[in-house]
């Protein structure tokens, strides 16, 4: 059973930035699944916000190109987040998921948060990004 552990969250104010990590348990994750962050604020529900896929190929949602990175560093198991220029609305609880793609199925926010409504992606437990104004 694969894990997934978040941390790097906490309070910051606008403007500020942090980068959230994701170790996974089980050497190699990122170069075989496909990995993603996602957040949860209240009355929005859960959101996809980037994907990493094993060659590296990145994709984000709209509402987060240009301040977010996404990351990987296969040799510690371990993505991340890069958020720059925080805003309050960036205020969620952040969490990692990994998906084993089928063949041909592209590495997308979509393609994740699909997966995460039919039960097929690993999550960790998440940690919480406050920003203040």
């Amino acid at each position: 059973q694969l894990e997934l552990v978040e941390s790097g969250g906490g309070s910051v104010q606008a403007g500020g930035s942090l980068r959230l990590s994701c170790r996974a348990s089980e050497q190699y994750t990122a170069t075989v699944y496909c990995m993603a962050w996602f957040r949860t604020v209240p009355g929005r529900g859960r959101e996809g916000v980037a994907t990493i896929d094993p060659d590296g190929t990145t994709s984000y949602a709209t509402p987060v190109q240009g301040r977010f990175t996404i990351s990987s560093d296969v040799s510690k198991d371990t993505i991340y987040l890069s958020i720059d220029m925080l805003k309050p609305e960036d205020t969620a609880m952040y969490y990692c998921a990994a998906q084993n793609l089928p063949p041909g199925r592209p590495c997308t926010v979509a393609t994740m948060e699909w997966g995460g409504t039919q039960g097929h992606n690993y999550w960790g437990q998440g940690t919480q990004v406050t920003v203040s104004s």
